[in-house]
């Protein structure tokens, strides 16, 4: 039976040069040949970071570097477009469009360097052009296949707030614009390609949706069109039980639910952006992460209840680069509202706190943040406590940037007994030393902080204890319709 919609996401990776959009041409081309079928794009590889850099180097006033990564980007993108596209008529026409995009780039990047000032609006502008470059050679690669396709600007059809740089859909003008603009493509045949990782306020506004955005853009029009599915392609097999750079028996898990693929995102699998489940979630739509490189491979299906395993874990994932916060002291026992003090002062400074661990004594409160935040949360709290340091009602507060926090991810783990005990048991053996321990209520994350040369150390052994390099069987409901 066929799905009345797919949405694919191609990450930058595939979409990297010509060959690896050729690649994905062919993989939306079988789909769409079944499906009616939208395909969302990111830039080419390392093409935002450059732009980003461009600009932040045109808000100090250097013009010239701008200049020598827009020429730089054209010859890619140029070549890229000999080697996808042979038809004349097509050629020009794509070629109109980039000329566009690295006009608007120009006198973006110009106007930047010479008032010595980048705005949030305009970072979202220059940040953006990768995709609206990519987007057309997509197109042009599948009507080389044969088909019809139109390159579709994101701000178009996605309806976002004005908080530049980590934009939010709106999601019923979202809907309304994609009736408008994207259906009526569908029922003629013809296959979009949309910019990911950005949309438009309702005036019409270039907005960004934050870095790994692209994601982001897939689901919000999955949803947005009531899709069957959402595939995301990338150049992993899915979501792995581990990462495989430091866990050599990581494995790729087959389905996972959307609440485990979440806790997994939030604490640093990089395979997903963190708010791509949250517009699916509520009409239950399933998201595959599948491998453009190889897509003969399942890869995973996120839905929302997974599928029950035996051990209740089902994968771990680790953060560095973060800094454990610790105040404490006999004197906070009796001290009022330190907690809330302690954290409106780090909400105030935007550091966004990762885990929380408290002692039942009160004596300390010890809190994980990036290691980007740590330095200008520490000094806000010294600010903040600086009468009760000073009278000794508070005894210190400190920083280590020296660790790693360590988290155990599985729906079923509530149900399972004893899953903390034999975490913490396989950490004891191999000397692992816990620097502090976190478990939400929701008991499908157990997380905890360890030194950061520890960390290999603890991944390794969690994975063995619970033997998460397992075989597991395919849930009974299949790969993507894509495959069929």
């Amino acid at each position: 039976m066929k799905r009345r919609l797919q949405v694919m996401k191609f990450g930058g990776t595939s979409v990297g040069d010509a060959s690896c959009m050729a690649r994905t041409a062919q993989i939306i081309a079988q789909a769409a040949r079944q499906n009616a079928c939208v395909a969302v794009v990111s830039a080419m590889s390392g093409v935002t970071n450059r732009l980003i850099e461009a600009a932040k180097r045109a808000g100090a006033g250097d013009g010239s570097h701008g200049a020598v990564v827009l020429d730089t980007l054209r010859k890619q993108h140029s070549d890229a477009l000999q080697a996808l596209v042979n038809d004349e008529s097509t050629r020009k026409s794509i070629l109109k469009q980039l000329d566009e995009a690295f006009a608007e780039g120009r006198r973006l990047l110009e106007g930047t360097a010479l008032l010595r000032e980048l705005t949030p609006r305009t970072l979202d502008a220059i940040s953006s052009l990768g995709e609206r470059l990519s987007a057309p050679l997509v197109s042009g690669a599948l009507r080389e296949l044969g088909l019809q396709s139109e390159a579709v600007e994101a701000t178009e059809v996605i309806v976002t707030d004005a908080f530049h740089g980590g934009a939010a859909p709106l999601m019923d003008a979202t809907r309304a614009a994609c009736h408008v603009r994207l259906w009526p493509l569908l029922d003629k045949g013809i296959v979009p390609v949309v910019t990911g990782f950005m949309g438009a306020t309702p005036e019409g506004i270039l907005t960004t949706l934050g870095r790994g955005g692209s994601d982001y853009s897939a689901t919000i029009l999955g949803a947005a069109m009531d899709a069957g599915e959402v595939i995301i392609w990338t150049d992993v097999d899915g979501v792995l039980t581990a990462d495989p750079r430091l866990v050599s028996e990581a494995r790729t898990i087959p389905v996972i639910s959307y609440r485990e693929a979440a806790e997994l995102a939030y604490f640093g699998a990089k395979v997903l952006h963190p708010k791509t489940l949250n517009p699916v979630m509520q009409a239950a739509i399933p998201v595959w992460i599948r491998n453009s490189f190889a897509p003969e491979r399942s890869g995973t299906m996120i839905t929302p209840k997974g599928q029950s395993i035996g051990g209740g874990v089902k994968a771990l994932t680790a953060i560095q680069d973060v800094a454990l916060i610790s105040v404490g002291g006999p004197g906070i026992v009796g001290l009022p509202d330190v907690v809330g003090r302690t954290f409106s002062t780090t909400s105030e400074v935007r550091a966004s706190v990762l885990l929380i661990s408290q002692s039942s004594s009160q004596n300390d409160i010890c809190f994980i943040v990036s290691a980007a935040d740590a330095q200008r949360t520490v000094e806000a709290l010294r600010k903040e406590f600086a009468q009760d340091l000073a009278h000794e009602k508070v005894e210190h507060i400190t920083v280590d940037t020296n660790i790693a926090i360590v988290a155990v991810v599985g729906e079923n783990m509530r149900g399972t007994p004893g899953v903390a005990g034999r975490t913490f048991n396989a950490l004891g053996r191999e000397n692992v030393n816990l620097i502090a321990i976190a478990q939400g209520s929701s008991e499908s994350n157990i997380s905890f902080v360890v030194e950061e040369k520890a960390m290999k150390t603890a991944l390794i052994a969690t994975h063995r204890e619970f033997k998460l390099d397992a075989a597991e069987p395919r849930s009974a409901a299949g790969s993507p319709a894509a495959t069929k």
